[in-house]
């Protein structure tokens, strides 16, 4: 790891300012919003997962006491929610607040109860009947494309939103005629379902006197969801609706998204003239929250006489669910093939996706977004690779690394990405040196000869973040930008506030940019507020997704204190009858080279631009400003991970033994804010690995609907993570950083498979679809011994 010099707060470990009022009670979350008039909603929603709606019948539920409103589709006449990324030819269908005429996933709102109390509201959803017609369920996004599966729309055929292609088809044919060796492996990334600490939940309140409507919300990006519902939902000015994000408990990409829910409370809101306030139960979360990942694919991989690759192709049927939610095309397009080149020189490659509609809650964003289905269909094609020619799985990455580029060039990949820099083998050699590789062979094999099932699994992963730049994205189906805004303000006593379009919703902002902005002018920590989530505070910001948050939105906090510091530093000049070449910073002070006792403090120089009394001629006053930063293109963070894992042969049950992870995520801000991701991040890819999946049922109906059936993973179950870094900075933004949020997703998921399929080589087993279960692997040990 790089050292940190001792006057420097960027690159230390030092504790989050925010958490003593998290771990203390005293945070402010939406359902902490409390407002004279409040009232309270309820959702009634559909149990079937494909029927059409004869009639709704809420006569009875009006009658409920405390109840004050019931609204369906019919009555709640605002747009439909949007799609914000479009692909060539795509198909979008219409996505109403409420259902209306036809539902088309278990659990899609049909009506709204609005009451006095929570519990009047749910007395009152549950007296709405409904009377449905059922129709078919369709849940696999492959054989939703088959001839006779249940249509969701009648104007999209075989239920196929969009077709999309990456890369060269000829070429990479060609390249599979003459390859020495093909890897062929079906592979699915099934479906995943977010468990965020504190679920959705909005309070939407019209101020009748004003016409203005403010939505307290739970989201990752408060400017977005202003946009997206004043202009496309409830069609009204932006200037006359403020979205307020506050203390967020985690979101993990499900609270990217516009959903039915905050714009029937707005709406809602506005017809009664008195807040409403709406908060999720966990088991509405499951139902509603958009899902993640669900892959159906079938990858080969070619191969030379000298185990190279020459060749990659990819065919993947990616579920979208039963509408396309804010982001959904994205996922598996453009977050999804350009990563499959992964850390090594291929040659060709060509990708085909089928975006498939299902009836089935939508899928969107979830935590590496595109980039872990990437990872692990690369990853594991390595590990099957190097199986079949007989070569260590660390030997055949190594061959095929990409070489070193750290001289400011980038790497062009053959699908679309141009790297940043890299230097790949150094987080290999650092992983396998920590965990001791050659030994663990070694008591792998003396293992086995005593009846142990032992299984190492190595990952080398590359990840995308902070996408970039905004032109770019537009011409590829972009409806957003993907700059961050980032204002500085002075104030006279020198303290500073920060207001970044950057959303904290657990990445501990309120830290990190403090340092940033304590190290750049040298102040106290203590002096600095860090300010984000209201519409009506910041500047117009993208917010947090794709961990962009220190390259895009520190950057743009950089670029803010460097014209702060260069008006300082022309009033510093002018009391100081100086030269502005002729002054140093330092220690938060300009002072006149070979004169230090001739020096202004930052807190003059502050207090001097709002006095004006003596300032340049010309200049005006104040001390503040404003930047969009938009990088020139993604950063890509890459590392290392090794697990050991042990299996039960009586039961199946895998013990994690050891992990190690060695990321570059370039330079660091917060090493123990970086850890602390990274450790949550393996949680999460874990999880995927072992025990989580998201199933619906032949009939569509969805089985993990609980906690006592949707298995996320327990601080019991994992081990205490060993990590390290190296450190590559990015000649892609000012700061020299990369992204940290989604590594450990990215990487432990095919890490802990292919140390799984390892410790069951010796049995014959060369793959196994997730979650690797006790049970699943159990029934392939047993069925390798008759």
């Amino acid at each position: 790891m790089a050292t940190v010099a001792e006057d420097r707060l960027f690159g230390k470990s030092i504790k989050r300012r925010e958490d003593p009022r998290f771990i203390t009670g005293r945070g402010q979350y939406v359902d902490d919003v409390k407002l004279p008039g409040m009232t309270y909603a309820a959702f009634v929603r559909s149990p079937h997962p494909h029927a059409v709606i004869k009639g709704i019948d809420a006569s009875a539920a009006r009658q409920v006491p405390g109840v004050i409103a019931v609204y369906t589709g019919e009555d709640v006449k605002v747009g439909g929610l949007p799609c914000g990324w479009m692909l060539p030819d795509i198909k979008v269908p219409p996505r109403p607040a409420l259902a209306s005429g036809k539902v088309r996933y278990v659990g899609e709102p049909v009506a709204i109860v609005v009451a006095e109390s929570v519990y009047a509201a749910k007395d009152g959803a549950e007296a709405v009947r409904v009377d449905y017609q059922p129709l078919k369920a369709t849940v696999n996004p492959k054989s939703a494309h088959d001839k006779g599966a249940p249509k969701l729309f009648d104007d999209i055929p075989d239920n196929q939103c969009f077709y999309w292609t990456i890369g060269d088809k000829a070429a990479t044919e060609a390249a599979f005629k003459s390859a020495a060796t093909v890897v062929r492996q079906p592979l699915v990334n099934q479906r995943l379902i977010p468990n965020a600490m504190e679920p959705r939940a909005c309070v939407a309140s019209f101020s009748p006197a004003m016409g203005d409507l403010t939505l307290w919300v739970t989201s990752q990006n408060p400017h977005v969801h202003r946009l997206l519902m004043a202009a496309f939902i409830l069609g009204i000015p932006e200037t006359k609706m403020r979205v307020i994000a506050p203390d967020v408990g985690g979101g993990f990409g499900s609270k990217i998204f516009v959903y039915n829910e905050e714009v029937v409370a707005c709406w809602a809101s506005k017809t009664l003239g008195r807040p409403v306030k709406w908060t999720a139960e966990r088991r509405e979360s499951f139902m509603n929250d958009a899902h993640g990942r669900d892959h159906v694919t079938e990858a080969e991989m070619a191969f030379d006489r000298d185990g190279k690759i020459t060749g990659l192709r990819v065919k993947t049927h990616a579920a979208l669910g039963a509408y396309l939610s804010t982001f959904a095309p994205l996922i598996p397009s453009f977050l999804y093939g350009p990563l499959l080149s992964g850390v090594y020189k291929i040659p060709v490659i060509f990708c085909e996706v089928w975006g498939m509609l299902t009836t089935t809650a939508p899928v969107d964003a979830y935590r590496g977004a595109g980039r872990p289905e990437a990872t692990y269909l690369v990853e594991r094609l390595m590990d099957r690779a190097a199986d079949q020619l007989g070569v260590d799985p660390t030997e055949l990455r190594r061959r095929n690394f990409i070489p070193k580029f750290t001289d400011g060039t980038p790497y062009q990949t053959p699908v679309a990405f141009a790297y940043d820099s890299g230097d790949y083998e150094p987080a290999l050699r650092r992983a396998l040196q920590m965990a001791g590789y050659d030994a663990l062979r070694k008591e792998q094999e003396l293992g086995r000869k005593q009846g142990r099932l032992i299984g190492i699994g190595v990952t080398t992963y590359i990840e995308a973040c902070g996408p970039a730049p905004s032109a770019v994205a537009g011409s590829l189906g972009a409806g957003a930008g993907l700059w961050e805004s980032g204002q500085v303000r002075v104030h006279p006593t020198g303290a500073v506030s920060v207001y970044t379009g950057s959303h904290s919703h657990g990445q501990g902002h309120e830290t990190t940019f403090a340092q940033l902005v304590a190290d750049e002018l040298g102040i106290p920590m203590e002096q600095i507020d860090i300010v984000h989530g209201d519409t009506a505070q910041i500047p117009f910001g993208m917010g947090t997704y794709g961990s962009r948050s220190a390259c895009v939105g520190g950057s743009a906090i950089f670029r803010s204190l460097e014209k702060v510091k260069e008006k300082g530093r022309k009033i510093a000049a002018h009391l100081l009858e100086a030269g502005e070449q002729d002054l140093v910073f330092e220690k938060g002070a300009w002072s006149v080279k070979g004169a230090p006792g001739k020096s202004k403090a930052w807190g003059e120089v502050a207090l001097m631009a709002y006095l004006a009394h003596n300032i340049p001629q010309g200049m005006e006053p104040g001390l503040e400003a404003t930047s969009f930063y938009d990088p020139t293109n993604f950063t890509f963070p890459f590392g290392a991970h090794v697990a050991v894992v042990e299996i039960d042969p009586d039961t199946g049950h895998v013990k994690i033994l050891r992990y190690v992870a060695v990321d570059d995520v370039g330079r660091v801000i917060n090493p123990m804010i970086v850890d602390g991701m990274v450790h949550g991040g393996i949680a999460q890819g874990v999880g995927q690995a072992l025990w989580e999946h998201g199933i619906y049922g032949e009939d569509g109906q969805l089985v993990t609907g609980s906690m006592m059936d949707y298995a996320l993973p327990k601080a019991d179950q994992l081990p205490m993570y060993e990590t390290d870094r190296t450190v590559t900075p990015s000649p892609v933004n000012p700061l020299g950083v990369k992204g940290a949020g989604e590594t450990g997703t990215i990487a432990s998921t095919p890490t802990i498979v292919n140390a799984v399929i390892d410790a069951l080589s010796g049995q014959g087993v060369t793959h196994l679809d997730m979650p690797l279960t006790a049970e699943k692997v159990w029934k392939a040990a047993a069925a390798s011994r008759k």
